[in-house]
């Protein structure tokens, strides 16, 4: 494997104002802590009623939980299906294309974690079951204990650590559809044994689906008169198995420490297919007409995290984490083609390979001594390395390569520290304030292109305040001030050329950046909170967010191909509004029946300002998405259903480069019989509009028109799943 290494950060990170303040914050307790090693353990027993508090309506920080009653209430099979409930978030795509997104914003703006950690590498949230989390907490704004890349929000699924007695549940299900057929299955163990306590969650799935989509590719001169005009039609199927295997070992001492260990073992395998055949109506014959694409991919992913918890007493706590990550895949990709009319036959093999790991130590120091003030100072340290190695041959001709043996490597090291203050200032006011300075070290090597390093600091002040409306008993306002950022992602970083097969101006090659700057915002929220007895709830939120260096793809022409490449452009801004209502039926008239009412609306608006209007849009950002959904459970049966729609419509990509979506309308149904307290079955439909998906892309060089247009058809799907308790 080719090396790659990056020298050790802790001589350049050098925050010395947060430096201060984490000297400072703990002034009195270091000794308390010291003093409290020593000392019999105490013991403080709080009573209360769980329903007193409720996350959204009493946290200074603006964010929603949803709790493990609720993300199992409706026998949801996946983490994907409890956030489509979720306000301000949509999903995009299903299973391993799943896309989670906030404020209408994709392309990694919102930020996915697992405990407080980004999860690993190639890791898709349907591989967790919805039975092992806790909770998932949707944090609209950032907050210092998390990384601030979150320029749209984070979502934080926090696993279960507290363990269910002798508890042993197991879940069979199957999909099927027109374009769709998938078995999965998966356990659930947990119990306890004297003060060692375990669980064990594992899953295993076997996807198959297929598309056909198809293409129309028009070119006209300046006159209008049409030079080329090509239909293409053919099918995309798809094969994958997962396995999934989640150990947890929790030991309780007499001191009331814990010692966690928490293991992900991920085995993922696909295999793609891609026929395209593309009929010339008009113009020249395409260099390959009938072009056959395959890849076959194995992923093994393992990250094993061991968690300290410390009390010292007088309300501080020492909670520390290590963690150790190890990635490896193997890809081959196959394209063959017989002669067009100005082309040989291709018989491309691109073989590949890599190797990630990545360890890693966070740890936050946190009091409660301070009457009003939960205070706390942390820090995250990561530090993760790639390597791999790519080939493309000829298998027409084995002896002569069409490109060189490319190996590269590249190397991360990111280091964050943090300190934070939550102060209720009066029983109606309370604000929190905080400050994160994260920096990162990126090093890129190959032997095909020259070493390089990106450095970045970013330093961000945080605040939220919250105020409760006197003389009302639900009614409440907030404010947000952040300062959040998104770093390039490594693929965008890696200055190697990905080729398309036939390459147009619509259908370009794409290669790295290695000279990317992370995009940084800032950020205003504000908004109003009624909460109404029942559950009830309604709000209504703004938000703004001011990006520098805005990342964009730009496209270009050199040695006779066309390609795309990430570039910092300039600035963008986007502005947000979101309502939402939640209404249980008793909370409106006077009845036993359980019926619970949502809804939710998010407009979104944004523009580019290094692109010309209209239109100048952030690229793939849903303007208007809107949530109905309502829940009845009676007795032993439960019925629900979703429907929602998300609009997309044109956005200009560059001067000469438009792109379009169509709207999308999904509505989901479902049903949950429960039998008895250990068996039940939940069947759901999924997709049943069938709404065809359409996307247009257009490149307007001034002389001409280059347009293509996609056409993919979408199918229902039944999902019957059975759960039993034993």
């Amino acid at each position: 494997m080719f090396p790659s290494t990056i020298q050790p950060a802790a001589r350049r990170l050098r925050p010395s104002l947060l430096a201060a303040t984490i000297a400072a914050a703990f002034p009195v307790h270091a000794q308390q802590a010291a003093n409290a090693v020593a000392a019999e353990p105490v013991r403080v027993e709080v009573r209360g009623a769980a329903g007193d508090y409720d996350a959204r309506r009493d946290d200074t920080a603006s964010k929603i939980v949803v709790s493990h009653d609720d993300i199992v209430k409706y026998g949801d099979a996946s983490v994907a299906d409890v956030l489509k409930r979720v306000p301000g978030v949509t999903v995009s795509g299903s299973g391993r294309n799943s896309e989670v997104r906030m404020r209408g914003l994709g392309n990694g703006y919102t930020q996915i974690l697992i405990d407080g950690d980004r999860a690993p590498p190639n890791f898709t949230i349907d591989s967790l079951s919805p039975e092992v989390i806790e909770r998932i907490e949707v944090l609209r704004v950032a907050s210092a204990e998390f990384s601030t890349q979150s320029i749209a929000g984070t979502i934080n699924i926090v696993l279960k650590k507290a363990v269910k007695l002798g508890q042993r549940s197991a879940k069979l299900g199957y999909v099927h559809g027109a374009a769709t057929a998938s078995p999965d299955a998966s356990v659930q163990l947990s119990d306890r044994l004297g003060q060692l306590s375990y669980s064990l969650a594992a899953s295993v799935a076997r996807n198959r689906s297929w598309q056909q989509p198809t293409t129309v590719e028009r070119q006209t001169g300046a006159a209008g008169n049409v030079e080329r005009l090509r239909e293409s039609d053919g099918g995309t199927r798809f094969r994958g198995t997962f396995v999934n295997v989640t150990p947890r070992l929790t030991w309780t001492f007499d001191n009331g420490d814990t010692l966690t260990s928490q293991t992900f073992l991920n085995v993922n395998q696909y295999h793609d297919a891609n026929t395209d055949r593309i009929d010339a109506l008009a113009g020249p014959q395409p260099d390959y007409p009938v072009l056959d694409w395959r890849q076959d991919s194995t992923w093994h992913i393992a990250r094993e995290e061991v968690n300290w918890i410390h009390k010292f007493g007088d309300g501080v706590k020492l909670d520390t984490k290590l963690s150790r990550m190890v990635t490896t895949v193997s890809s081959d990709t196959r394209r063959s083609a017989d002669a067009g009319p100005a082309a040989p036959p291709l018989r491309y093999f691109a073989p590949s390979s890599g190797v990630d790991h990545g360890v890693g130590a966070t740890g936050k120091l946190s009091s409660t001594a301070r009457p009003g003030h939960t205070l706390a100072v942390g820090w995250d340290a990561e530090h993760t390395t790639r390597d791999a190695e790519r080939r493309e041959l000829d298998e027409l001709r084995p002896d002569a390569p069409l490109t060189p043996d490319e190996r590269y490597g590249i190397a991360v090291s990111r280091l964050a520290l943090y300190a934070q203050d939550e102060w209720n200032i009066t029983p109606n006011w309370s604000t929190y304030v905080g400050a994160r300075w994260e920096g990162i070290l990126i090093r890129t090597e190959g032997n095909t292109f020259a070493t390089s390093h990106s450095r970045s600091k970013v330093w961000s002040p945080l605040f939220q305040t919250l105020y409760k409306l006197p003389g009302t008993k639900g009614d409440q306002l907030r404010f947000a001030v952040s300062r959040t950022y998104k770093a390039p992602g490594l693929l965008a970083l890696m200055p190697l050329r990905f080729k398309s097969g036939n390459n147009t101006q619509t259908n370009a090659d794409y290669i790295g950046n290695p000279n990317l700057r992370p995009e940084l915002a800032l950020g205003f929220d504000a908004g109003y909170e009624r909460h109404l007895a029942q559950g009830a709830l309604l709000s209504a939120s703004i938000s703004e967010r001011r990006i520098d260096d805005y990342t964009r793809n730009v496209l270009s022409f050199s040695d006779e191909r066309w390609t795309t490449s990430p570039v910092n452009a300039g600035r963008a801004r986007t502005r947000g509004l979101e309502l939402e209502a939640k209404l249980p039926l008793k909370a409106l008239i006077d009845t036993a029946t359980a019926v619970d009412l949502r809804a939710s609306l998010s407009r979104n608006w944004s523009s580019v300002d290094t692109v010309p209007g209209p239109d100048n849009r952030l690229d793939a950002q849903t303007p208007l998405s809107a949530t109905l959904g309502a829940d009845y459970s009676g007795g032993a049966l439960t019925l629900g259903g979703t429907y929602v729609i998300k609009t997309a419509g044109r956005v200009r990509v560059q001067e000469q480069q438009i792109s379009y979506q169509s709207v999308r309308r999904d509505l989901d149904l479902y049903a949950l019989w429960q039998f008895d307290p250990k068996l039940q079955l939940r069947i759901a439909g999924s997709n049943l509009l069938a709404q065809q998906r359409i996307a247009d892309s257009d490149f307007l060089p001034g002389d001409g028109d280059w347009s293509t247009r996609s056409v993919t058809p979408s199918h229902r799907s039944v999902r019957a799943t059975l759960q039993m308790k034993f």
